[in-house]
């Protein structure tokens, strides 16, 4: 551990006089260039120099409250919490006053759910508007002649779709058109009537919608 702390310190200092401020300003020959470039060197001129900065830190200079403060943890949400009760519960923990998440996940679903903390909060909506990426279970109340079948029902469902929210849902019940940029079979069990398929969409999508809607496009209903 000491030799480590020492390398850094090593490392630091090297970065440290590698930037170091300058006033001059470098000089371009231009005199056999091309007539059309003319004055060419003249449109953009920046010097070396710049005023150091008491704020601010280097990764390596920055202390844990930082990290803290800015922080965003990827985080694999079990099954039974709410993602607003995970994320209630980092809040707690970590003893911050704001925390936010990049979307939903239902209670019963597990995958990435990414925590804005504290002054981090400002990226959240940036990342709501993101693509999802989701791994479903489809349970077909009927038989179907063969895995082709179901695959190509899958396929069908891609594009712009109409949806709307499921009965327990957290938003308004009000028909929308969500995107399904693709979807894929994986893996379909024909004694149980169990399909498990890959589906990237656009943020807002409710994968038990799409799993009704494939039972329908099949004809012999299904769900999530």
């Amino acid at each position: 551990m000491a030799e480590d702390k020492k390398s850094l310190k090593k490392k630091s200092k090297e970065v440290h006089e590698l930037i170091a401020p300058e006033a001059t300003t470098p000089v371009l020959d231009t005199s056999k260039w091309p007539l059309l470039l003319k004055n060419y060197s003249s449109l953009n001129i920046r010097t070396g120099h710049y005023t150091p900065i008491a704020s601010g830190s280097t990764p390596l200079k920055r202390n844990l409250n930082d990290y803290v403060r800015y922080g965003v943890i990827n985080l694999d949400k079990p099954a039974n919490p709410s993602s607003h009760e995970v994320v209630a519960w980092i809040r707690r923990i970590l003893r911050v006053e704001k925390t936010g998440h990049s979307g939903t996940l239902d209670p019963k679903v597990t995958g990435c759910l990414i925590v804005c903390v504290d002054r981090a909060t400002r990226l959240v909506k940036s990342q709501q508007g993101a693509g999802k990426e989701y791994v479903a279970i489809v349970r077909l109340h009927s038989a179907i002649e063969s895995q082709a079948v179901l695959a190509r029902g899958i396929e069908t469902l891609t594009g712009a779709l109409f949806q709307r929210p499921p009965l327990i849902s957290a938003v308004k019940r009000q028909l929308r058109i969500r995107t399904i940029y693709s979807s894929k079979l994986i893996e379909y069990d024909q004694d149980r009537h169990l399909g498990v398929f890959h589906v990237s969409c656009e943020a807002g999508t409710y994968i038990r919608t799409l799993c009704v809607h494939l039972g329908l496009v099949l004809g012999v209903g299904g769900h999530m």
